[in-house]
């Protein structure tokens, strides 16, 4: 079973049949279903949906990419079952979840500010404890009495 959900994670975005999977778990497609769903608690077909879902919400959120586009890349023939099956398992669109899911923009000046070197300190972090005395304490050495 571990075989054939992992096929089913590493192949999400291509089309996967039932007697494939049942192939590689080396059962029949009808032991294969009931099976599947008694070791993972829903349907092959529900779980590549879902991980197909989860994909697709990382896209969402971290491109700008066109929400066709995703739907595509994911495994999904066509707009509207992608939409459909989005908004039945997120409980919004997908272009909804964008809007809600937004990176924050922190301006650059920001950036150089917090990243920038305190006045004072050294350029690199140092060691404040010398490496035999950290590993003496650890095995409760000489150095832990």
């Amino acid at each position: 079973m571990l075989r054939a959900r992992d096929e089913m994670d590493r192949r999400y975005a291509e089309p996967l049949d039932v007697p494939h999977l049942a192939a590689i778990a080396h059962l029949s497609a009808s032991q294969f279903g009931r099976v599947f769903r008694s070791v993972y608690g829903e349907t092959p077909h529900r779980y590549l949906q879902r991980r197909r879902i989860e994909r697709a919400m990382t896209l969402l959120r971290q491109t700008d990419r066109p929400v066709t586009d995703i739907a595509w890349d994911v495994g999904f023939a066509s707009l509207g079952t992608f939409s459909r099956t989005f908004s039945t398992v997120v409980g919004c669109s997908p272009t909804e979840f964008r809007a809600q899911h937004a990176p924050v923009h922190v301006p650059s000046c920001f950036v150089a500010a917090w990243t920038r070197p305190r006045e004072g300190a050294p350029p690199f972090p140092t060691q404040t404890a010398a490496p035999e005395t950290a590993v003496s304490e650890k095995r409760g050495g000489a150095a832990a009495e």
